[in-house]
């Protein structure tokens, strides 16, 4: 039998922070690669605008990822209304940008709570259908160019993305025997709505961002979203433990 390497079909992915303009790409990547597709948020308006976008071709189910008490019992209302899932995608975000004189403990707490304690509670409620998935599971973390750069004012941000790197090796370590293949993405400044909000209004951001970037443009959504995609596929059955960088050479750019 031919195995189509990049195709998604007979998975059931969900994904975290679906209402922003990542989770929406990933989400159409895999939609075209064959997948159902589950995302969920905060608000239901928000997700129910990116449904409308896909062309009603996703579900939609809201839940707070930082609500950790009730990670297990929303695994379960997602099988219940959907069936087992054997993609996550752990893609919800927040960030605090001020100086460290500046930031709270609250502010480092609530940006860390979202992305590296949601992120554990969620992947541990859904491994055990993830489990079922005979050996073709995944659980996929959006990582960041922070998580390898020092980049001032997001301090918050800057550990949580970095703890990433921590989860996704000793993760794929652990449930290597189980057939759960644990990878992440780590985009580098992609054209969304919070990138154009951040750089329209402080032009010396702008041209150092673009400056170090070798191939001397910004990437868009989609380009996450294939590699996604790529690292649920069949193509990626031997890699694990990986966070694969997509940022048009910047981390090694001069």
């Amino acid at each position: 039998m031919t195995v189509k390497a990049f195709s998604l079909s007979g998975h059931r992915a969900l994904i975290t922070g679906g209402s922003g303009g990542l989770g929406k790409a990933i989400a159409s990547c895999f939609l075209q690669s064959g997948a159902e597709v589950i995302l969920t948020g905060t608000s239901e308006a928000k997700l129910a605008s990116v449904q409308n976008a896909l062309g009603g071709m996703v579900e939609t189910i809201c839940f707070d990822v930082t609500d950790t008490a009730n990670s297990r019992d929303f695994a379960q209302k997602v099988e219940d209304r959907f069936g087992a899932i054997s993609l996550l995608v752990n893609n919800a975000g927040n960030t605090v940008k001020k100086p460290i004189d500046d930031m709270g403990v609250d502010d480092f707490t609530n940006v860390m709570n979202t992305h590296v304690t949601g992120a554990f509670a969620l992947s541990q409620a859904f491994l055990p259908q993830i489990r079922q998935a005979n050996g073709r599971g995944s659980i996929l973390f959006t990582a960041s160019m922070a998580s390898f750069l020092g980049i001032p004012h997001v301090i918050g941000y800057s550990a949580a993305k970095a703890a990433y790197v921590g989860l996704v090796r000793a993760l794929a370590t652990e449930l290597a025997p189980d057939g759960v293949r644990i990878n992440g993405v780590a985009p580098g400044w992609i054209r969304t709505d919070l990138f154009e909000k951040a750089t329209q209004t402080d032009p010396a951001r702008f041209a150092k961002i673009r400056a170090r970037i070798p191939m001397d443009c910004f990437g868009d959504p989609e380009d996450i979203g294939w590699a996604m995609t790529y690292l649920a596929s069949p193509a990626a059955k031997y890699v694990t433990g990986e966070i694969l960088v997509v940022d048009g050479g910047a981390l090694h750019g001069f």
